[in-house]
């Protein structure tokens, strides 16, 4: 290609585009949401690391045999190398949303709140070495499941709050606090806080992030291990 790496900070823009123009200028979603262009760049950067992190750690382990049956190595090394390089490419993201936030009106302020976006950050990046772990093993032993990640990315995209408020659409209480414990959620919805608003996220949310970030990563190692054996064989 001819941008190369350019498309990691590109297709997350242009996806932002897409959706500000359906969601934002013809369904009016973005109605009582403060800066909703902001709102809307840290939904689409965010969830795609978590959506990235979920698609290569699935197919890490299918597509390592022949590494595999060639050398001795604890086969979690392949999930979690797939995730520590969607890790590395992140970070011109990261940069690239942190300057769009500041630049494009309405301009966000940088406050000291921002020092606390790097603990959101690794708590959804060991959720999502969690979610790999248990994608490689389940697609290593269904290869049909690889073709269903697009799916269940796309249902989870619409169900995280990336560019629209639950609030405004959901008013059943018991509903909306269920759908407030979806991970992405509480990511999305605490980067927001300390990036665009200059709040300090609830106690409570760093509870539920960080329970869902070490139960993803103990379930999924644990998982993953006990299929250890099985990995490469036909």
């Amino acid at each position: 290609m001819i941008l190369g790496n350019a498309w990691l900070v590109l297709k997350p823009v242009l996806d932002g585009l897409v959706y500000f123009a359906i969601f934002g200028l013809i369904l009016k979603s973005g109605r009582g949401i403060d800066n909703f262009v902001g709102y809307l760049l840290i939904g689409v950067f965010m969830f795609q690391f978590t959506a990235r992190c979920l698609s290569v750690g699935a197919s890490s382990v299918s597509g390592g045999r022949t590494l595999i049956r060639s050398f001795l190595f604890p086969r979690a090394a392949l999930p979690v190398a797939a995730v520590l390089r969607e890790t590395l490419s992140m970070v011109p993201v990261v940069v690239s949303m942190l300057v769009l936030v500041v630049v494009v009106p309405p301009h966000a302020e940088v406050t000291w709140r921002w020092l606390l976006f790097p603990g959101v950050f690794t708590l959804q990046l060991v959720f999502n070495a969690g979610i790999a772990l248990l994608a490689a093993r389940l697609v290593a032993r269904v290869r049909d499941l690889s073709n269903l990640i697009g799916f269940f990315t796309r249902f989870w995209l619409y169900g995280s709050g990336v560019f629209f408020s639950f609030d405004s659409f959901v008013s059943d209480p018991t509903v909306l606090a269920v759908v407030k414990l979806n991970p992405m959620y509480v990511v999305l919805d605490m980067t927001r806080d300390v990036l665009l608003y200059g709040r300090t996220p609830e106690a409570g949310s760093w509870v539920v992030l960080a329970s869902w970030a070490l139960g993803a990563l103990l379930l999924g190692f644990v998982f993953f291990w006990r299929g250890e054996e099985t990995y490469g064989r036909e």
